[in-house]
């Protein structure tokens, strides 16, 4: 991958303040995402594409070359150093370290159903060992790069997968754990076209936790039951239909997107104890109590 630089059980309602974010000007100095922060090696996983490295505060974007779209985001979460009371913003910026026509920005999201979703989470990101760190990473959320075009009712759904992404952030933030935290888009040759861009028709989510006995690493799937089959070519609105998430193995999430994510299909609860044995059914999630993160 070429990295980039620039030329030249649920949380509740967390407090803001009203002033503006200000994106950090300075792109040269963003860690991104730390492979280690875990305690153990576990690198940024790959993908067999050439494909843009984005580095942010806290969390690093692996962009398409071709769908104007990111690959995933992968970002770290500190459960035990977090804030509660840090901006939030309206204002979506386009990366100048790419081009602007190798990311779908505002044109996309203008006037229909669909919001700009975010990869990486704003709530992921409240954490740092300042204020001023934590308003960074938060800030650096609100690129084109770090979202998707996720229908409303997909996206601010608290029965599906913000549902879940809450639950997996409470348990990180209420046991004070760390977590790594991939998300992206499973990208098909036949997605529909909208406006220019090939809009997804799943999602998926890798979490990573330490506990104090060991890393475990699941993995889920968001996939609409009404495929885009009416979506027509530049349709004016995307007919997308209701959404059911499902926990699957790392390992098929592998397959399903081609990303490799190193030694995490290890550490999955839900992998088979005989390797020659085969891959267990997605598990429909009826209830936040049918995810299992160990």
């Amino acid at each position: 991958m070429k990295r980039m630089t620039r030329p030249g059980a649920a949380l509740g309602p967390v407090a803001v303040e009203p002033r503006r974010l200000r994106i950090d000007p300075d792109y040269a100095s963003r860690p991104g995402f730390d492979g280690d922060f875990l305690g153990l090696p576990l690198p940024l996983p790959t993908v067999k594409t050439d494909a843009a490295l984005l580095n942010y505060h806290h969390f690093s974007v692996v962009m398409h070359d071709s769908r104007r779209l990111a690959h995933f985001a992968a970002a770290n979460v500190d459960g035990s150093r977090r804030f509660e009371r840090i901006a939030s913003s309206d204002r979506w910026s386009l990366d100048p370290r790419l081009p602007a026509s190798a990311q779908a920005g505002a044109a996309l999201y203008a006037g229909n159903d669909l919001d700009r979703g975010h990869l990486n989470r704003r709530a992921d990101m409240l954490w740092g060992d300042t204020r001023a760190e934590a308003t960074a990473a938060v800030a650096d959320t609100y690129h084109y790069t770090n979202c998707a075009p996720q229908h409303r009712d997909f996206n601010q759904n608290n029965a599906t997968w913000q549902g879940l992404e809450d639950y997996i952030l409470a348990a990180v933030a209420d046991h004070r754990l760390r977590a790594n935290v991939y998300t992206g888009p499973i990208f098909r040759p036949d997605d529909p076209s909208y406006r220019g861009v090939r809009i997804p028709r799943a999602y998926w989510k890798v979490v990573a936790v330490a506990t104090t006995e060991a890393v475990h690493a699941t993995a889920y799937l968001i996939e609409q039951t009404e495929l885009l089959d009416a979506l027509g070519r530049d349709a004016e609105q995307p007919p997308l239909g209701p959404y059911r998430t499902y926990q699957i193995q790392v390992s098929d999430a592998s397959a399903r997107t081609g990303i490799d994510f190193g030694p995490l299909p290890a550490f999955d609860p839900l992998r088979p104890p005989d390797r020659d044995a085969s891959a267990a059914a997605p598990v429909e999630l009826r209830n936040l109590s049918d995810v299992r993160l160990s």
